[in-house]
């Protein structure tokens, strides 16, 4: 949802950007492992210590790169398997990180293993979000479903996360895990749903 509204203003917004990147020589690919690597090193830094909204700030920075080696593989015509491969599987290592270490902090400095636990929640639920997809496009169906795509966890997440390090009560991100666990937890079985009944239309 996020991912078809968003783009087109972010595209525009970052395209003078990776016109600059490539005229440098800067390939597509060094981006998304840059990216990938200052969101990690990010909420590696910041998250455990509590800073959670600075993090936030710095995280965000860093999750934009991801906009940008896909506005630099269409302009350079590197838009590939590899490319891709490649920034799907860097983007569950951000994700795994980030919602590891919200988790890491609640369960330590901040006290709230309430908070701590939907985390780790939403963290293995939107694994199993993005392996469903990706198992059922392999074996030849369409699984683009759902309402809890990416975008929408890393969003909820990251904008939460921040207003809790600014002041905003705690149980509002617990609220706000608590939905987007619930949210992930139908679009896997929105998606299992989906390519149960293509597998059943295929078998007749």
């Amino acid at each position: 949802m996020l991912n078809r509204f968003a783009r087109t203003f972010f595209t525009r917004l970052f395209t003078p950007l990776a016109k600059a990147l490539l005229k440098a020589g800067v390939s597509p690919d060094a981006v998304t492992v840059a990216g990938t690597l200052g969101a990690v090193l990010s909420a590696l830094i910041f998250y455990p210590q509590g800073q959670l909204f600075w993090g936030t700030v710095a995280i965000t920075v860093f999750i934009f790169s991801d906009v940008v080696d896909g506005i630099m593989a269409r302009l350079s015509g590197r838009h590939g398997l590899w490319g891709n491969f490649l920034d799907s599987t860097l983007d569950r290592v951000v994700d795994g990180v980030l919602f590891s270490t919200v988790a890491f902090w609640f369960f330590t400095g901040g006290g709230d293993p309430v908070i701590a636990t939907a985390a780790l929640a939403c963290l293995v639920l939107g694994m199993l979000v993005s392996y469903a997809r990706a198992k059922a496009e392999a074996l030849g169906f369409d699984c683009n479903v759902g309402i809890a795509e990416r975008a929408e966890r890393l969003v909820a997440l990251l904008v939460m996360t921040g207003l809790t390090g600014l002041g905003l009560p705690p149980v509002v991100l617990l609220v706000t895990l608590v939905l987007l666990a619930l949210a992930s937890l139908f679009t896997i079985w929105q998606r299992v749903e989906t390519v149960r009944q293509q597998a059943s239309a295929t078998a007749e």
